[in-house]
């Protein structure tokens, strides 16, 4: 069984190995460790299977939105609901905290990814070329807005 709790400082060591078999360029110790003691806008989870950390997610409070930062599961674990707990974790969490949505990156070429952002709401908006310092690949750019906001959405026409 998969269980979804805040991340601590306790994690990060766990939350590391995950970073490095998901990512080339990897968040350091230093990184999580500001993210959960100095960031104030910063709010991590981790999904344990029993006891080990398999994948963390991540957002940032930005006055009224959430922009996550990051979303990764240990590659053995993929495909088996853990990113759509921590997904549904972030939005909760957003929508507890009275945002009016939430936005993020993803590469161009991580359909997994999009499917399972499409499939949580989430709707392309915009482009940022090179984005991706490891491969300079373009990141999408999507939003999940909540109910009541949609109307507000920037157009993604410009």
């Amino acid at each position: 069984m998969i269980t979804i709790r805040p991340m601590t400082e306790k994690d990060i060591d766990a939350v590391l190995q995950v970073e490095e078999a998901c990512f080339t360029i990897c968040w350091t110790r230093s990184d999580f460790e500001r993210e959960l003691t100095q960031n104030a806008m910063a709010i991590y989870f981790v999904a344990l299977e029993e006891e080990q950390v398999i994948g963390y997610a991540g957002m940032w409070h930005v006055v009224t939105e959430g922009q996550v930062t990051n979303i990764a599961v240990l590659p053995e674990y993929r495909r088996k609901g853990v990113g759509a707990q921590l997904l549904t974790q972030l939005i909760e969490t957003a929508k507890e905290k009275e945002m009016i949505g939430i936005t993020l990156e993803v590469k161009i070429s991580n359909y997994p990814a999009q499917q399972l952002y499409t499939k949580y709401g989430f709707r392309p908006e915009g482009f940022r070329k090179n984005y991706y310092q490891d491969t300079h690949e373009d990141a999408i750019i999507m939003w999940k807005y909540f109910s009541g906001y949609e109307e507000e959405a920037p157009c993604s026409e410009n």
